[in-house]
Parts: C-alpha cells; structure tokens; sequence
C-alpha cells in the first residue's frame, strides 16, 4: 500500500509538473508567404507584423515563417506541416490559400488559423483584411490633380475583386477631381516579379502613362518610373527609397496591430473565429508622407482631408453616384455600396480602359 501511494504522489507530482512546463512553453506561430520577406510590399509588410508579435510577447511566443509559398497544393502541404510541427497559430497571408487553409484546419481543430483575404471561415478559421480601396481613392485624387497626359498606368496582378476593387477606387478618386484622366490596366499574371512588373511600367510610360501605380510586389515599376522620369505610387509598404524623385506616397498596410491582437487572445485563451475588415480608422491601412518635392501644397492638403473624411466615416469612396465604364449606373446618389457588393466586384467604373479579364 505504502509503494502504491508513493508512486501515485510521484505519478502526480510528475503529471503537475509536466503541465507546468507546458504552461511555460511559447506558443507556436507559424506564417505563410507567397513572396520573399525581402519584397519591400505584401510579404515584407506581414513579416513586420510578425516581428511586432515578437517585440510584443517576448519569449512567450516562438515564430517562423515560409516564404515563396504557391497557392495550390504546396500551401496544403506547407500549412499541415507547420500545423503538424506544433504551431498553434498559423496566418496564411494570400486569397489563394484559402481552400488549403480551411482543408488542413478540418484535421487540426485545435490550432487557430487567420486567413488574409479570403472569405470561407470555420470554427478555428478566421479572417482578416485592409481596405486598401481607402488609400487608393486617396491616391487617385493625387494622381489626378499631378497628371500631364491624364493617363495613369495601372500594373495588376490576378482579376479577383479585391485587385479590380482597388482599380476602381483609384479611378473614382482620380476621376472626383480630373473627370479627364482614364487608367490604362497591364495584368501581369503574378504577385511578384520584377522583371514582369519593371516591363509593364515600361509599356504603361511608353503608352503616354505620367504616373504608374500598382498591386503588385516588387518596387521594380517605382525603379523604372525613377529612370523614366514620370510619378509613381507605391504598394503595401513605404517605397520612397527606391525612386525618391518618383514616389508620390505609397499605400502601406499595417498588420502589426491585428496580429499582436490576435495573438493576445490566444495565449488568454479568448481567441474566436470571426472576420475583420479594416482601414483608416482602424489602423489596418495607412499612407506614407507624400513627398512635398513633387506634389504642390494644395494637393496634399487635398489628400490630408480625404483621409481624415475616410477616417471619420463622412466619406465613402463607393458612395453613388457610380457608373460603370458604358456609362450604365451602378449605384445611384445618395447610396453606397455595400460590403457584399465590395466583395464580389467584377467590373470596371468609368475612366477605366479596355476590359476586364474572365
């Protein structure tokens, strides 16, 4: 009896002991990256959200990532892997993981996953987006009021709503203050590639484009904008390094904030599936100074206020009336679009060129 009860004391001691030290175990987050965390847009500005959980938490937490992810089936076998290796937090940062997430996430109902950009949720799936759209109406109502040649070069990479979203919007801000100028749409099949993306900003100058934007990765088009001599406005993160005559401002998504948030509510065990959809007024999209060498006094000015309205909830860059590039109406006055329609656009507005891919 005496043996027994000795060994069910040290079965005990060793069982408190072992949840003790798992207690005291740093929680595993893993990321997923379709680009390098070099790119300096998309990727680099989710590994600086990575890097803010780490400041944040310290040796409670324990990250990695993989970068240069395809969407398809690598995802799937990169993102069980990093469920498998005992991450139970994993964000897979690109629409196209969407379906490997929500596969993977079915076999492992104890690890949390974040989702940017898609739309298919469960009960350990959330997902979360910036409404980029915000920034780049603001930065249509620039390129409109610096335009020479009232051609803007649009470089894109796939027709998924979110990229034909933000088309639209720039277009709309642009076309608010210069109904004038028209976009000119280069579809380069790709997230990331500079030599694509520096050959599109070329054709785009070659067409008579004075400014060159883009939802791509590479700050290539910013480069070549540089040599060529015309504007350019940057994506995801703040590209006046690398054409500082160039850049007028760029759009700068700040995941840092959701991410430390989220990350917090998994170590307090209150974490939740839900979906969050973020701009100006909640941090998630933000825009860098605008570079007063090329942009007149009053044009900044003019984007200063647009942001602060965006901000406030006074201005809604899908506020009607809105009409598509036939000219049919969309959206009437004194109407805006709603989340749904936002969600699933598939046409171009007005002052778009040419037609959208199917």
């Amino acid at each position: 009896m005496k043996k027994f009860l000795i060994a069910a004391v040290a079965a005990f001691t060793y069982a408190i002991g072992s949840s003790l030290a798992l207690a005291d175990d740093p929680l595993k987050i893993g990321f997923v990256y379709i680009g390098p965390v070099g790119d300096h847009g998309w990727t680099y500005q989710h590994n600086d959200g990575r890097l803010a959980v780490e400041e944040a938490f310290g040796d409670k937490v324990q990250t990695s990532f993989v970068e240069f992810v395809p969407e398809g089936q690598d995802a799937e076998r990169v993102i069980r892997q990093l469920a498998a290796d005992g991450n139970k937090l994993i964000f897979t940062t690109s629409f196209g993981y969407m379906n490997p997430t929500i596969k993977v996430a079915q076999s492992f109902p104890d690890t949390y996953f974040e989702h940017c950009s898609g739309y298919k949720r469960a009960d350990n799936v959330s997902t979360y987006l910036a409404r980029f759209y915000e920034a780049r109406y603001v930065n249509g109502r620039i390129a409109g009021q610096v335009t020479k040649t009232n051609t803007i070069g649009y470089i894109a990479s796939f027709p998924i709503p979110e990229v034909v979203r933000g088309i639209n919007a720039f277009a709309l801000g642009m076309r608010s203050v210069n109904p004038d100028a028209t976009i000119k749409v280069v579809w380069v099949s790709t997230w990331f590639d500079p030599g694509k993306e520096g050959d599109a900003a070329k054709a785009l100058i070659d067409q008579g484009a004075d400014v060159i934007l883009q939802h791509t990765d590479s700050p290539a088009p910013l480069q070549v904008a540089e040599e060529r001599g015309v504007w350019a406005i940057g994506q995801a993160s703040d590209m006046s390094a690398f054409g500082p005559r160039a850049h007028l401002t760029s759009a700068i998504n700040n995941w840092g904030p959701y991410y430390v948030e989220r990350t917090r509510a998994v170590l307090e065990g209150t974490w939740e599936s839900g979906d969050v959809w973020g701009g100006y007024s909640a941090d998630m999209i933000k825009s860098s100074e605008i570079n007063a060498e090329s942009v007149p006094a009053d044009v900044i000015a003019d984007a200063e206020a647009t942001i602060a309205a965006i901000r406030s909830g006074e201005l809604h860059p899908f506020a009607g009336p809105i009409l598509d590039q036939s000219g049919n109406e969309i959206i009437g006055a004194g109407t805006t679009l709603s989340d749904g329609d936002l969600l699933g656009m598939s046409y171009y507005v007005m002052g778009v060129e040419g037609s959208l891919p199917q």
